[in-house]
């Protein structure tokens, strides 16, 4: 089947929906969901941009925004119309052949299939292995070489800064370099052209148009292993690792409503990390819809249209806790105050950063700039190793100090190793606990 025309599946305008109770399921499980509150697709004036959101709420929405410079278009979901997207693709990729404990590689860009791809897997029990978008092919087949993927979700291309790039091309002449993966599902995120091989490659939106939504989820123990995740290879060569369910779930879920202080009925999380990375994985998608709350996910350039994108982004969905990076905050205080003032900011109730250490400097732009001053700034520090946060201040309660992620999480001791391999340990009460911990950068905490 060809290409489809008009709007992709969705519905729901930009706004957001207030919360009628305590979710009554979630995404994981087969328990009740919120019911779906339909819509219709609405175009938009708005600067081109791509941002959507998951609410747990029947009146919220995912808000998608097309990043192209001549159009911008929508789509919406509540968790019950995620839920119905989610079980398509699940029950497609059974389909495939695709069972527990199978490899799915995931390599798109940062639009809404990529969370439901990952879904999807772990509904089914199938473990995914997704790979940072921005890679250059050879490094995502590296990855499924190794993994033994049996189906690989790519786009057609990629967007960045109103231009599109092709993406399957690419892929398709070193796909010989990964003889497990038997399908190759790709998703229209361009419409770039793009050539599809006979018996190999699928349109997503014809596979999933021809499944039945309702996938009940496999029942898996705690130990099933859920994911793949390479690390970035920054410091040696990329290191895979596996996570396993019930560990990480309850990790993840756990520190998001600790770290954050987390209030589901009325906060609006945003975690602006790549998917491709484990950040991605825990605190846009696993953390905030296992714990019942809004999240939002940003596709683009933090200074395309202009560089107060992510400040609009925040006013317009009324973003509550703001989970960022270092390097990103430096390159918003270096293009000036002048951005984020243009935009109502209040809704802002904590502030988070991670992914590295964060300069005092930047640490106090951060909180007067865009927190005002009254917003606790949450330093965390954690691995792709360990899934999910362990040092990072209580906010509201323990004393913070620009640069220092401070204490360890509930649950857990604080300690290093000196360079004879002699590991030190202190605990709350014992000297040199608080030097142990505050001093990550030069002593990762094991």
């Amino acid at each position: 089947m060809g290409r489809p025309s008009g709007t992709r599946p969705g519905s729901g305008s930009a706004r957001r929906g207030g919360w009628t109770g305590s979710p009554s399921g979630t995404w994981y499980s087969t328990s009740r969901t919120p019911r779906s509150t339909s819509g219709s697709s609405a175009a938009s004036s708005t600067p081109p941009t791509t941002a959507w959101t998951v609410t747990s709420s029947p009146a919220g929405e995912i808000i998608w925004r097309c990043a192209g410079p001549a159009e911008a278009e929508e789509r919406a979901f509540t968790y019950a119309e995620l839920l119905a997207e989610v079980g398509k693709l699940a029950n497609a990729l059974k389909d495939l052949g695709v069972g527990k404990g199978g490899v799915v590689g995931v390599f798109l860009p940062m639009i809404p299939e990529v969370a439901i791809a990952m879904l999807a897997c772990a509904r089914i029990g199938a473990v995914h292995n997704v790979v940072f978008g921005g890679f250059f092919p050879h490094s995502m087949i590296e990855r499924m070489q190794v993994s033994g993927a049996k189906v690989l979700l790519i786009a057609d291309g990629a967007r960045r800064k109103g231009k599109t790039s092709p993406v399957k091309p690419a892929v398709d002449d070193m796909l010989a370099d990964a003889p497990t993966v038997e399908k190759v599902v790709v998703v229209q995120a361009t419409s770039a052209e793009c050539g599809m091989r006979e018996g190999r490659d699928l349109w997503y939106h014809d596979v999933i148009a021809a499944a039945d939504e309702t996938c009940p989820a496999e029942v898996l123990d705690a130990e099933d292993p859920m994911f793949i995740l390479y690390t970035s290879g920054s410091t040696s060569k990329p290191k895979g690792v596996l996570h396993s369910t019930g560990g990480y779930l309850t990790g993840v879920v756990w520190t998001t409503q600790l770290a954050f202080d987390l209030r589901p009925d009325t906060d609006v999380f945003w975690c602006t990390a790549d998917v491709g990375w484990v950040t991605g994985h825990s605190y846009l998608v696993y953390g905030p819809l296992g714990a019942g709350c809004t999240t939002v996910m940003f596709e683009g350039s933090p200074d395309y249209p202009d560089k107060d994108v992510l400040w609009d982004i925040a006013e317009r969905y009324g973003v509550t806790i703001f989970y960022t990076a270092p390097t990103l905050i430096r390159g918003a205080a270096k293009w000036g105050v002048e951005y984020p003032q243009r935009h109502d900011l209040s809704a802002l109730r904590l502030l988070g950063t991670v992914g590295e250490p964060i300069n005092p400097a930047a640490w106090a732009w951060f909180h007067h700039v865009i927190g005002g001053g009254r917003c606790p700034v949450v330093d965390t520090w954690w691995q792709t190793e360990t899934g999910h946060i362990l040092i990072a201040p209580l906010p509201g309660v323990t004393a913070t100090m620009p640069g220092s992620a401070t204490l360890p999480a509930a649950g857990y001791l604080g300690g290093h190793r000196r360079r004879a391999g002699q590991r030190t340990r202190a605990g709350p009460g014992q000297p040199g606990h608080q030097a142990a911990v505050a001093g990550h950068a030069a002593h990762p905490v094991r």
